[in-house]
């Protein structure tokens, strides 16, 4: 079961925001369904909500788990006159929980998220009991790096033909593809949508630029060391965040802690769910029980 419920974010840009997966049933010794802890999940950028459609919903057995669709992404808004700064993505996500009466919530991010989600624990601690960051550096990755985005968006062979050809392309042809990976291919056919002349992505290209460009000329080890919560920070062995800048990172945080994923890569949570569910669960247990 996925249910939408639809957010007003900054700017009044509309947001998507999901519940997969039923959510925790009513019993009379137990408390009702809105005083269930709440977890807001936040995809990185070009994901979309129903990327952690698997961990809501096992988190959803006895969590009010909630991904949003961000700006820009699934079926979010994108207007073109839209601001895509770092202040604006923080403000949806705090207008979520404040809207669907999640706070104080565990913020679960990837990637872009997770930077979304521990500059909003910095931000409004009173929101934020728990925070999970899943491979996201929080160092500055410059001018280069947004350089070879722009080329990589350039050499995509759209429109696709077919779904078979997006899973191909970026599980096993796409340059940035060290040796073949199914779970890349479906990670990203989950973002085409299909038009008159193919396959082609939900997002615009230049709104997932002016997105990352508020982040990556930028360090953002202030606003880590300024989360007062628990926090988990999680990477996949073959991931984009290395484990020293990691470990850095929990120990800038407060209250930091540590976990890894072996035979995953960035996509820590589509490359090995059974993994990162172990990883993830006695931290959230810990932090919603305590």
């Amino acid at each position: 079961m996925a249910r939408r419920i639809d957010v007003t974010g900054a700017g009044g840009v509309r947001l998507a925001a999901w519940e997969f997966g039923d959510p925790p049933k009513t019993d009379p010794a137990q408390p009702a369904p809105e005083d269930t802890p709440g977890v807001l999940l936040l995809h990185g950028l070009m994901g979309r909500a129903s990327h952690w459609a698997s961990t809501a919903r096992w988190l959803s057995g006895r969590h009010r788990a909630v991904a949003l669709d961000q700006r820009g992404h699934g079926q979010s808004g994108k207007p073109p006159q839209a601001s895509f700064t770092r202040e604006a993505y923080v403000e949806d996500a705090e207008a979520a929980l404040e809207q669907l009466g999640l706070a104080p919530a565990v913020l679960i991010g990837h990637a872009m998220g997770a930077l979304t989600a521990w500059q909003l624990a910095a931000k409004r601690p009173d929101l934020v009991r728990g925070l999970i960051i899943c491979d996201m550096r929080a160092s500055a990755l410059g001018a280069a790096s947004q350089r070879e985005w722009a080329d990589w968006f350039k050499a995509w062979p759209v429109p696709f033909a077919t779904l078979a050809d997006v899973r191909k392309w970026f599980g096993e042809d796409d340059p940035w593809v060290e040796r073949p990976n199914p779970a890349r291919g479906e990670f990203y056919a989950e973002v085409m949508h299909e038009s008159p002349d193919g396959w082609r992505p939900v997002f615009d290209y230049e709104q997932m630029l002016r997105s990352r460009e508020t982040w990556v000329y930028d360090a953002h080890w202030e606003e880590l060391a300024a989360v007062q919560c628990p926090a988990l920070v999680v990477r996949g062995l073959d991931g984009e965040l290395g484990r020293a800048e990691a470990q850095e990172m929990v120990r800038v945080l407060p209250l930091g802690e540590y976990a890894e994923v072996a035979d995953a890569g960035h996509l820590v949570h589509y490359d090995q769910p059974a993994a990162w569910r172990a990883a993830i669960e006695p931290f959230l247990d810990a932090v919603l029980t305590a």
